[in-house]
């Protein structure tokens, strides 16, 4: 269990395209990301993701390789240095490159795809990524998921299920995994497939034989619409989220599987109950919510409990605690978010 602190993730999640697609494809082991441009977009993201793998515990060095524009590149074009660094990287004992655009190269213009279509002896998969025309973090998520996906092809159907789109720069993604994981074990469901966080380019090909695609957020709904189109698989918008939206996680995953989840349901009910217990210290505090936690899901959730543990929650600004941030996955994500509270209210 991470022991970091959990600071608002505006910076983790506001990055551009190119950052969003890096948190996904270098989380297929045993492969590359090339960057096509200029040594700087590199340079940024090895930084920014090295840091948030030591920040969550993983020492592993991101596989990233620069072609490296230079002004001549931009002026004449780029490709022959694609072809070059394509040409290189397949040398490597690899299972599969990635080949992630800039918005520079899109701007001059290089064909890409006529460059990565050549026989490497390695599949090349091409993820767009330049964002200069609005592109943001999360199109550079749902980019990434989709072309890996499209690597995958049908096959036969199982009871289990894939986890869709992890936040991988998040401080608690094993912990709420962990959390997803007991739920679904209420249940006796297993997880096919974890879509994509650290994993072989082959399990990829293990991607269609779920029966329910369980999203990370709404926010990724394209790609469930996406994957359902492709593979037929339905899927849920989210993760559980706080105590309500945990209930009906069970029962919506249930439904699904054709499971009576009424048994599970009051399990997890008392287990809430027990939760909120352990916390009866907090009842009746002056607190607010940070005013950066702008998240509705995270509002909601937070709201939601402060108001089991009938705590006044006062205006953003007042003279009292501010809370935050917040958007706790099932019932033991409201139990570490109450210990934060706890924290911040009897500092």
């Amino acid at each position: 269990m991470s022991l970091n602190p959990l600071p608002i993730h505006t910076s983790r999640f506001g990055g551009c395209t190119l950052t969003g697609a890096l948190s996904v494809t270098t989380h297929v082991r045993n492969t590359a990301s090339i960057v096509h441009g200029p040594k700087g977009c590199t340079h940024h993201n090895f930084s920014l993701l090295h840091a948030t793998g030591l920040d969550n515990e993983t020492v592993t060095l991101p596989a990233l390789i620069s072609t490296a524009l230079c002004e001549s590149d931009i002026v004449f074009g780029g490709e022959g240095a694609l072809l070059r660094t394509l040409d290189a990287v397949a040398e490597r004992d690899l299972d599969a490159i990635f080949v992630l655009s800039t918005c520079i190269v899109d701007t001059i213009g290089d064909d890409v795809a006529a460059i990565c279509c050549r026989e490497y002896g390695v599949p090349v998969v091409i993820v767009p990524t330049a964002g200069f025309l609005g592109g943001t973090f999360q199109n550079g998520v749902a980019n990434a998921l989709c072309a890996i996906a499209g690597t995958a092809a049908p096959g036969p159907v199982n009871d289990c299920v894939n986890i869709i789109g992890e936040k991988n720069l998040e401080y608690e993604v094993e912990e709420n995994y962990a959390e997803v994981i007991r739920l679904l074990g209420t249940l006796g469901i297993p997880v096919n497939l974890r879509f994509v966080h650290d994993i072989t380019f082959d399990e990829i090909g293990m991607l269609g034989a779920a029966r329910l695609n369980i999203l990370r957020e709404p926010a990724l709904m394209p790609v469930g619409n996406y994957l359902k189109q492709r593979f037929g698989t339905p899927f849920i918008p989210t993760f559980p989220l706080g105590l309500s939206g945990t209930l009906s996680f069970v029962e919506a995953v249930a439904g699904t599987f054709g499971i009576d989840s009424s048994h599970a349901v009051e399990k997890e009910r008392l287990f809430q109950r027990d939760t909120l217990a352990g916390f009866s210290d907090l009842k009746g505090m002056d607190a607010s919510f940070d005013p950066a936690m702008s998240d509705p899901d995270g509002v909601y959730s937070s709201s939601e409990v402060a108001e089991a543990l009938r705590m006044h929650m006062k205006k953003p600004g007042t003279s009292c605690v501010p809370l935050g941030p917040g958007t706790p996955v099932g019932t033991t994500g409201v139990r570490r978010m109450l210990h934060r509270w706890r924290r911040q209210l009897h500092a």
